[in-house]
């Protein structure tokens, strides 16, 4: 007996998956890392389908100047596959995105086959750019996911992955600024103290400066000077004073009266 339906397609998904995992296309070693800051984004699904615009949504939030090239695809059906293994080479051979998002929304496991084709596991693994696998819900697995570079449980998260909140690296920017002000700040506090100390030191050899203080220092001498004579003379008028006095104690004049006394008595007797 054979399995239909599903049950069919579970084990051709199986067969595959052992024989491509056998391959090694599985292996952690093949697989390629996402760019940290993509210069633009590919994304290989439908162009009327949900996951193209969940996807554009969540870009353009987290990233407006983020560029994106869609190549569009049909992602049911028995050419789905085929288109999206050459969507996959489209975007290889233009070289003009750093990493693709191949997905589409949720399905039955037979809405989601063609991302479980040969052709299109092996196109992924042959891919240089890094693709992210973002097939239907968190619970739907296919054979994309295992050989893409990452898997995304989801269109939005697969969004995530390839972009950078731009509000976080604007307030990374804002605390590199206030840093980078700080820094500036304390050297320019620092530079102005040394311009002070400069222009002070300037100032006190500046030949204006050197004149004032030699006119600062010639009044204190003229001060000092004339204290010095007042001193003097007036020491020396004391002096005179004393000699003065002395002189009139010896002065003929002074003892004439004595003299003419002493000489009357004697001769009156």
């Amino acid at each position: 007996m054979q399995p239909e339906g599903d049950g069919r397609l579970q084990q051709q998904f199986e067969q595959l998956k052992m024989q491509l995992a056998a391959e090694g296309l599985f292996a952690a070693s093949q697989k390629k890392a996402l760019p940290e800051q993509p210069k633009r984004v590919g994304i290989i699904t439908s162009k009327t389908g949900a996951a193209l615009h969940d996807i554009l949504h969540v870009l353009k939030r987290r990233d407006p100047s983020l560029p994106v090239v869609i190549y569009p695809t049909q992602v049911q059906g028995k050419d789905a596959a085929i288109q999206i293994a050459q969507a996959i080479g489209r975007a290889n051979s233009r070289n003009e995105c750093d990493v693709l998002i191949v997905g589409r929304g949720g399905g039955s496991l037979e809405d989601l086959w063609c991302f479980n084709e040969e052709i299109v596991a092996r196109t992924i693994a042959a891919s240089s750019i890094p693709i992210v696998s973002a097939v239907g819900h968190e619970v739907d697995v296919t054979i994309a996911d295992f050989v893409a570079d990452v898997r995304a449980p989801t269109p939005s998260v697969a969004a995530e992955l390839v972009s950078r909140d731009t509000s976080v690296r604007a307030q990374q920017f804002l605390q590199r600024a206030d840093r980078l002000a700080h820094v500036f700040s304390r050297l320019l506090g620092r530079q102005q103290e040394r311009l002070t100390r400069l222009q002070h030191r300037l100032a006190m050899q500046h030949p204006k400066a050197r004149l004032q203080q030699q006119a600062q220092q010639l009044d204190e001498l003229d001060r000092r000077l004339y204290r010095a004579m007042q001193q003097k003379l007036q020491t020396e008028a004391q002096r005179l004073d004393r000699l003065a006095v002395k002189l009139d104690r010896y002065s003929p004049a002074s003892q004439l009266p004595g003299l003419k006394a002493r000489w009357v008595t004697v001769n009156s007797a």
